[in-house]
């Protein structure tokens, strides 16, 4: 059975420097990865065949980053039972309405939101996803949350 991937999509080629934070952090948990540009408003019919088509083409977590009217990770979401994690991106109002975009779904069609431009937790967030069912990444996780663990506690040892 092939490695399941996170596809990262994103509405316009503007969000690509917050979304390489995405892609660099699943790369570091061997996650593969498959990232395309699609719009909710300008390639709709697009979107719902790429949401539509997720699961055959081996993809187990979606990340669908957008700002302004940030509706790209809800039209996914209604075409795919796949789990959808909406990344906001400021652009205008410092991302508020792209949150409250992604963030406020309706009863049957949720969306996992993350922070506004909190690219790194979306990544996160889509492999401990991907890890209930991926032993390797399970153990990358967890050696993760160890070395931030460790940090931490050098950090306050180094304070004293």
């Amino acid at each position: 059975m092939p490695k399941k991937k996170v596809a990262i999509i994103m509405g316009s080629d503007s969000d690509l420097p917050i979304v390489k934070k995405a892609i660099d952090k699943l790369k570091s948990f061997d996650i593969p990865t498959q990232v395309q540009i699609i719009s909710a408003h300008r390639t709709p019919d697009l979107a719902a065949d790429f949401a539509k088509n997720a699961i055959s083409n081996d993809v187990g977590v979606i990340i669908a980053a957008a700002g302004m009217a940030a509706h790209l990770a809800g039209v996914i979401a209604a075409h795919t039972i796949l789990p959808v994690i909406g990344l906001p991106i400021k652009s205008t109002l410092e991302g508020l309405d792209s949150l409250l975009s992604t963030v406020q779904m309706p009863p049957g069609v949720p969306v996992a939101t993350v922070g506004i431009n909190n690219a790194d937790n979306a990544a996160i967030l889509a492999a401990q996803i991907l890890a209930i069912t991926d032993s390797d990444v399970s153990l990358k996780l967890a050696q993760m949350k160890e070395n931030m663990c460790n940090r931490v506690i050098e950090k306050n040892k180094n304070l004293k």
